[in-house]
């Protein structure tokens, strides 16, 4: 069995070896959780089922009326992942994740609100928290008479965390804070902030620490409700902090540790923004498919036509895909895998993208009814645009995923070069090390020699499949060892190299993540009740391979330079160059 304390399903892919012990059997939600996820699932319907007209109504007015937060707190929905003995459900990533799943269904506002609550708002006090401190504060935020605000960003400090200029200077049993945080959601309800400040001296970067900040202490303060392009209903604010004196034993976890915290929260929140967007998804799908039925043009019924049928296929294709990739993270968080942080950000680009995708081709099918504000579809991608912006922009993400892989690689090749830098002193170690390098590296292009270079559990049925993903992973971890050899040091810097890496590895950790759902299927219901299952995995898995060799042709016959060119002229003009009005 795999070590939860250190193995990781990608990092090792892209050594070349697939830990199919991780992503095998596929992770179901916990017996548990089942009874209460299934009623809470009925009760959304009762509740949300009926307010689609209020939810339009709200968009435009820009704010969740007071009556209807209650409604939301009195079914329990502030507490599904505080534990039980706290008053909560007690929910897992998993389960938690379902549940988001449903109430995006219904409105965006609402899981937001709910979803920053839990996902990220009061996620450090549960992962971090004491247990004096989880005594303190999560009674009311299970109830939702505190609800919890996730405070990191600032106006100088998106993307870039560890640029943080809120401080925390101790004075006495206390710390004195100063500073704001920008865009915060939930910011103008919250009564309960994770607050991130620097503890560090002036001139460090990245020495923070996380802080419970409740909105009673003198010098907290929240500015007015910003007017955004989407979630328009959900609270987003600026919060203040003027001289705001916390207490000692407000701290989360241990001073100068804070951008771990604050990581870390992200990485184990990341189901709920994913079971988000596969919620949407599948509303996109029910709305696209009762439209493109129920529209006749020609005499016919949109339906029949196959450039429509092409537009739901991929909607399904992609909904799977997005679903089985946010249930295993989940799953691995359920399971204590502690390495997890760049499957959980696979899953959180693949499924904002794709869930972008989805709304844009169900507005297409709607035609101009689509456009309309009377039909929830513009809503709905308005909603959903912040998705690749928020927890991480996709480019931040992307970098981090390619670069954590280049780091193992890295290792490797930084023992090759220690060995070389010894071979004449002492010529048989050294050569030792080339050997040992050499063999892996014909490993990969031949498969031969390597335990863990294929699938040996997957149900037989699955091989093709399994096959396409086997030669995809030889050539990542090619691609790899050839992104690295070529740049250097100069990685970080060759952001067109990192993305198509980047790619790579979001397209195998996903198709991975369909082949472990299938073959569970398979195995549970028999290959004949899965035909349609088998065909989702016979679709993606043919994209993933295009998709793949597209990326592995172009690391080194490539235009980045040119496009590079081409950028740096505008950025020079500050416009587009041409005009056909000579």
């Amino acid at each position: 069995m795999p070590d939860k304390e250190t193995t990781s399903f990608m990092r090792s892919l892209c050594m070349g070896e697939i830990e199919e012990d991780v992503l095998l059997p596929f992770p179901e939600v916990p017996a548990k959780d089942v009874e209460t996820l299934r009623q809470v699932i009925t009760s959304l319907g009762q509740l949300l089922g009926p307010r689609e007209k209020e939810f339009r109504a709200w968009d435009v007015a820009g704010e969740l009326p007071a009556p209807f937060l209650e409604e939301l707190k009195q079914f329990g929905l502030f507490g599904m992942v505080v534990p039980e003995e706290f008053g909560g459900m007690g929910f897992g990533s998993t389960a938690y994740s379902r549940a988001l799943q449903e109430v995006s269904r219904y409105d965006g506002s609402v899981a937001a609100t709910i979803g920053a609550h839990q996902s990220i708002g009061m996620r450090g006090l549960l992962l971090y928290g004491t247990e004096a401190q989880k005594r303190r504060w999560f009674p009311k935020l299970a109830t939702g008479e505190l609800i919890a605000a996730f405070c990191l960003t600032e106006p100088g400090a998106g993307s870039d965390a560890a640029g943080v200029k809120t401080t925390a200077v101790r004075e006495g049993d206390a710390y004195l804070l100063n500073g704001s945080k920008l865009w915060i959601t939930n910011g103008g309800l919250a009564g309960f902030f994770t607050v991130f400040a620097k503890t560090g001296k002036a001139e460090e970067r990245g020495k923070l620490t996380a802080f419970v900040v409740t909105r009673d202490m003198p010098g907290v303060s929240t500015g007015p409700h910003e007017d955004k392009m989407g979630l328009r209903a959900s609270s987003t604010a600026a919060v203040f902090l003027d001289n705001v004196r916390v207490p000692l034993d407000h701290v989360l976890g241990e001073e100068g540790k804070g951008f771990k915290v604050a990581m870390r929260i992200l990485n184990n929140g990341r189901s709920g923004l994913g079971g988000g967007c596969v919620g949407g998804m599948k509303r996109m799908i029910e709305l696209a498919t009762g439209q493109a039925k129920g529209r006749i043009q020609f005499g016919r019924p949109i339906s029949d036509f196959g450039l429509i049928k092409q537009k739901v296929g991929h909607m399904v294709v992609e909904t799977y895909a997005a679903e089985s990739a946010v249930a295993m993270v989940a799953g691995l968080t359920d399971q204590g895998y502690q390495d997890y942080a760049v499957e959980a950000a696979i899953s959180k680009v693949f499924a904002t993208e794709a869930l972008w995708r989805t709304t844009d081709e169900a507005l297409q099918i709607a035609g101009g009814n689509g456009f309309m504000r009377e039909y929830p579809y513009e809503r709905a991608m308005r909603d959903c645009r912040i998705f690749r912006i928020w927890e991480g922009t996709n480019e931040i993400l992307r970098l981090f995923i390619a670069l954590t892989a280049m780091n193992d690689v890295g290792a490797q090749l930084a023992d090759l070069a220690t060995s070389l830098k010894g071979v004449l002193a002492d010529p048989i170690k050294g050569f030792g090390v080339l050997s040992d390098y050499a063999l892996r590296r014909a490993g990969l292009a031949t498969n031969v020699g390597r335990s863990k270079g294929a699938f040996t559990r997957l149900h037989p049925v699955l091989r093709d499949a399994a096959e396409v993903f086997e030669e995809a992973t030889r050539d990542l971890a090619t691609a790899a060892d050839r992104i690295l050899r070529k740049h250097g040091r100069r990685i970080v810097d060759m952001q067109f190299a990192t993305r198509r890496l980047a790619d790579i590895m979001i397209d195998l950790f996903v198709l991975a993540c369909v082949l472990a759902r299938v073959d569970g299927s398979v195995r549970r219901l028999g290959a004949e009740e899965t035909a349609r299952e088998r065909e989702i995995l016979e679709v993606f898995a043919g994209q993933v391979s295009h998709r793949v060799k597209s990326n592995f042709s172009k690391i080194d016959d490539n235009d980045d330079e040119l496009i590079k060119s081409l950028a740096d002229n505008a950025f020079e003009l500050e416009r587009f160059g041409w005009d056909n009005l000579a």
